[in-house]
């Protein structure tokens, strides 16, 4: 039997945008039903590598990531958790002279969004970190930035938008949506049928084909992750660390876990599976030992990934359709959206109740991939 279930607005992944934006909208008593294929944080959301960071990200991002900081700091006024959110600090380490000045650039650009970044030379390095490897020739320190357990965030906002009354729907996997010029029709594989005036896709990396439904085709493409996590060694590491360039970031939980990614695992988004692969394993763990020498004798004890969706420029799709009133996108987040998590909520709901958000996300339209 069908269940018919109509609302203001239906949202389409249970990530922590989603739940998010679910939580938002509630709060303004918009009535919400969110449909999830799995469990809320299942995919992108509660399986990356946690850095809640700032620093090394595009100029355009910045607007939105210092204003979903400033919730992460009081996340647990939000969502009745603080998701083990600790402001550790990330430092992005320089591995040479060309390192050091892409990384004083940087500073100098980031400055007008407020984010102070120091600079640290060689000899200051070794002095705060005295852990770090010769491979090390400098870095920079965002105090603010730091790290969370991913598995806890979108459910915590998945609790906090069920008890404000929004109607979240787990292994409800969306078979069709239909738009007749006035609502959305959802329907599920389980029985349910949404009527909405507004749908909010946030698919994560099967965004793209709920935009394509609505003659919006964009080049998304889907890539794994590679991350590990040691056995418990002795406390030491306080930041998180990250490399220019990329291929490794590492950090340490206070019970003594080391959590380390680099390299891809394997992205079957058809199969809405990921699998992590050794050998880009043992090529993270070596550039990992190369910075952080002491972890050399450290046992590897789970490796894991997942699907994250990936734009061609780094940048996620995120605001109003250009085709179809009523539509609004977040996806492709290419590996950067669990900082931007909280605040993409709100950004949402203020598109969809209000017509228009403070925060710029004008560099993120869909219009972009229009030819």
């Amino acid at each position: 039997m069908t269940e018919r279930i109509t609302a203001d607005v239906a949202i389409v992944g249970g990530g922590t945008a989603g739940c998010s934006t679910a939580l938002h909208l509630r709060r303004r008593d918009a009535t919400v039903v969110l449909l999830e294929r799995g469990m809320c944080g299942g995919q992108a959301s509660g399986v990356n590598y946690g850095g809640v960071r700032q620093q090394g990200r595009d100029l355009a991002e910045l607007p939105l990531a210092r204003r979903s900081r400033e919730m992460w700091g009081r996340l647990a006024e939000i969502v009745g958790s603080d998701c083990e959110f600790v402001a550790s600090g990330h430092v992005k380490l320089a591995r040479s002279d060309a390192d050091m000045a892409e990384l004083e650039a940087y500073r100098e650009a980031v400055r007008p969004y407020g984010l102070e970044l120091e600079l640290l030379g060689r000899d200051d390095l070794r002095t705060r970190y005295p852990f770090l490897g010769d491979a090390a020739v400098g870095g920079s320190l965002c105090a603010e930035d730091g790290a969370a357990n991913p598995r806890l965030v979108a459910p915590a906002f998945a609790r906090a938008a069920r008890a404000a009354g929004a109607d979240i729907r787990e292994h409800a996997p969306v078979t069709a949506i239909e738009h007749d010029g006035t609502r959305f029709t959802l329907r599920t594989a389980s029985g349910i049928e949404v009527s909405a005036a507004t749908l909010v896709n946030v698919a994560g990396a099967w965004g793209h084909a709920i935009a394509a439904r609505f003659g919006e085709s964009v080049p998304e493409g889907a890539k794994a992750p590679n991350m590990c996590v040691t056995e418990p060694v002795p406390y030491f590491m306080v930041p998180n660390f990250g490399v220019c360039g990329g291929g490794v970031y590492v950090r340490q939980i206070p019970r003594g876990n080391v959590i380390f990614g680099g390299g891809r695992g394997i992205a079957d988004r058809e199969g809405l599976r990921a699998y992590p692969v050794a050998a880009a394993t043992l090529d993270g763990f070596r550039q990992t030992i190369a910075l952080v020498p002491r972890l050399r004798h450290a046992q590897i004890i789970r490796t894991w990934t997942g699907i994250e969706g990936y734009m061609p420029d780094d940048l996620p799709v995120v605001g109003p359709s250009r085709t179809t009133p009523g539509l609004f996108h977040a996806f492709g987040f290419s590996g950067h959206g669990f900082q931007l998590g909280p605040a993409m909520g709100a950004v949402l709901c203020e598109l969809i109740l209000d017509g228009a958000t403070p925060t710029p996300i004008a560099p993120f339209d869909i219009g972009r991939f229009a030819s």
